[in-house]
């Protein structure tokens, strides 16, 4: 029979290791946490080959005495937890375990100078043995260094990848960090070469335009909402400034960055009606919750975490970023496509050797002889204006001095209708074109959510024979539990057996749905998000698709009244910038670009 026998340290460190140091960008996530939370201002970021090489982290924090950096490389051992309430953590780093499982695997060089203290004090470990301790030079505070990661386990050294992928790691950990401090100057280099600088004491939409995007601060909506203990602040872009993939949402819980799936759906159950469904949100989200609400002790790496009551905080996030889009709600993202505005600039350049249109129109003409002279007939014009002028396709109205108070419209007064599709409306700053189809499809959605049209759509409609949906058990419970909220929204169902579903009723607007398949679809969503949203999402899209079919078509004549009875309803109108499916409505051309188009600026 195998003995059980007590493992070494050195390899408890390894396995340890094995969770929170995965590759350069997770042992560079813990010695920045470290650094923030020794109350540092300033922190310095250098790596080499993308941290395979080389890893610096300085800063100018409390600092340590040699005792006690002595104790921080011992596993479960830190200064962060003061007591054993570890439900009330309020730091990013609480369980002892990086710095031991770092110098397990690596050279560690730490160096550290407690603040006003006159010397500080150097110890290196190489993979789990003391090779130096000693005094040190080096201004108050801490410096660690990593090198070789990996150099002696070659097994774990090939499964990293590429110093440009891990590069690329390592720029992405510094971002989120930085992100969540802007009360922190950070500065990142990459062997000779700056990457990141950022000053201290920014604002936080500064701070995260300038790591995100420089036109987020032009296409976004500050965030700033409580509700109870809990505070959500950040930046959410309009839903027209979004992006294919996901990879521009950040989210913060109490400063900490986490990949969440309760936050995740959040998210995109607040752009629901706003994206097309292969479009993505950009913004950073900034939850703060009482500890205690939170557990963050989830997972080593410290990314996940686990809400006490998940629905509430979900239900926050929604209401708080549709809230806080309905302010931005008459804005597009102003960014012109730069392909369509160079074909605005393109001039002619250049002759056709032989003009066609007119070689059709004297085709008994020898052109390869000189002519003394050329005389066209007026028909002959006509035929040739025919041919190479396309048939008028927009209407406009007088262009008569705007009135005083067609300046406080922001989209302006209507001049015309370009290819009976887009309208044409001058404004005191610029000219604006508005897609009428999008934009209507808009305006009669949120009529008819204003109208109620959410719970007369959402009305149950009886099966005639109810229908048993079979499931497996844990699904039938979540769908148990659930079942009052359903029903409210239409769908009428009940527990029939351990792994069966009777369906008695289901939404109006949703009648000739796969009684199984939609109820398969709830369960999953409530398996993934504690809440059934899923129904709710089906439903706008049933409003979206009336909307849709009720609103102004691409190609329809309209008067210039009823232009402009259309831009002042979209100028009072929620979320009137972008279309059902997350689409701009309008686009606006400043005066001084339009002066650029002809060389007057």
């Amino acid at each position: 029979m195998p003995q059980i026998r007590r493992l070494p340290e050195n390899l408890v460190n390894r396995i340890a290791a094995g969770e929170v140091v995965e590759r350069p960008a997770a042992a560079l996530k813990e010695l920045v946490e470290n650094a923030i939370d020794s109350g540092a201002s300033r922190i310095a970021v250098k790596i080499a080959d993308g941290g395979l090489a080389r890893i610096e982290v300085t800063d100018d924090g409390c600092g340590m005495a040699p005792d006690e950096m002595e104790l921080a490389l011992e596993r479960h051992a830190t200064s962060k937890l003061p007591d054993d309430a570890i439900e009330q953590v309020a730091t990013l780093g609480f369980r002892g375990e990086a710095l031991p499982s770092i110098a397990s695997v690596a050279r560690l060089t730490l160096e550290s100078r407690p603040q006003g203290v006159a010397d500080g004090w150097r110890r290196v470990v190489d993979h789990g043995k003391l090779r130096e301790d000693g005094p040190a030079a080096l201004p108050p505070g801490t410096r660690v260094r990593v090198e070789n990661l990996f150099g002696k386990i070659p097994a774990r050294r090939k499964f990293l990848r590429t110093a440009r992928s891990e590069y690329g790691a390592c720029h992405e950990v510094v971002r989120r960090l930085a992100m969540a401090r802007p009360d922190i100057a950070f500065t990142f280099e990459h062997g000779d070469r700056r990457i990141l600088s950022l000053q201290s004491g920014q604002p936080l939409g500064q701070r995260v335009a300038e790591i995100v995007a420089r036109e987020l601060a032009d296409n976004g909506v500050a965030i700033d909402l409580e509700r109870g203990a809990m505070r959500l602040t950040g930046i959410a872009g309009l839903p027209t400034y979004n992006r294919g993939v996901a990879d521009h949402q950040y989210l913060f819980v109490n400063g900490r960055p986490v990949k969440d799936r309760t936050l995740t759906g959040a998210v995109r159950g607040a752009y629901a009606d706003m994206l097309a469904r292969d479009r993505h949100a950009v913004l950073a989200l900034f939850l703060e919750l009482p500890p205690e609400e939170v557990d963050v002790n989830v997972h080593p790496a410290k990314t996940e975490v686990r809400f006490r009551d998940a629905p509430a905080v979900r239900g926050f996030i929604v209401s708080g970023l549709r809230q806080a889009l309905a302010t931005g709600d008459k804005r597009s993202a102003q960014t012109p496509d730069a392909g369509a505005m160079a074909r605005w600039q393109a001039e002619p350049t250049g002759t056709p050797e032989r003009p066609s249109a007119l070689e059709t129109i004297f085709s008994g003409r020898d052109w390869s002889r000189p002519q003394s002279s050329v005389r066209e007939t007026s028909d002959a014009w006509r035929s040739y204006e025919s041919q190479v002028m396309a048939a008028p396709q927009g209407r406009a109205e007088e262009a008569a001095p705007l009135s005083e108070e067609a300046t406080e419209y922001p989209l302006g007064i209507a001049r015309g209708q370009v290819a009976n599709t887009y309208i044409v409306a001058e404004a005191a700053d610029g000219l604006v074109i508005v897609d009428q189809h999008a934009a209507h499809e808009r305006l009669v959605l949120e009529r008819l959510r204003a109208a109620g049209a959410g719970d007369s759509v959402a009305r149950a409609q009886a099966l005639l024979i109810p229908e048993v949906v079979e499931l497996d058990e844990p699904a039938c419970d979540r769908l148990e539990d659930a079942a009052d909220k359903l029903g409210a929204l239409g769908l009428a169902i009940e527990r029939f057996g351990p792994g069966a579903m009777l369906v008695r009723s289901i939404p109006h607007a949703l009648g000739k749905s796969d009684p199984h398949k939609l109820l398969q679809d709830i369960a999953d969503d409530l398996a993934n998000h504690g809440e059934a949203l899923l129904l709710g999402e089906k439903l706008d899209l049933v409003l979206a698709t009336m909307a849709c079919h009720g609103s102004v078509r691409a190609g329809r004549t309209l008067s210039v009244t009823e232009m402009n009875a259309l831009l002042r309803e979209m100028e009072r109108t929620p979320r009137s910038g972008q279309c059902n499916h997350g689409r701009p409505t309008w686009v606006k051309l400043r005066m001084e670009d339009v002066e650029k188009l002809f060389g007057r600026h």
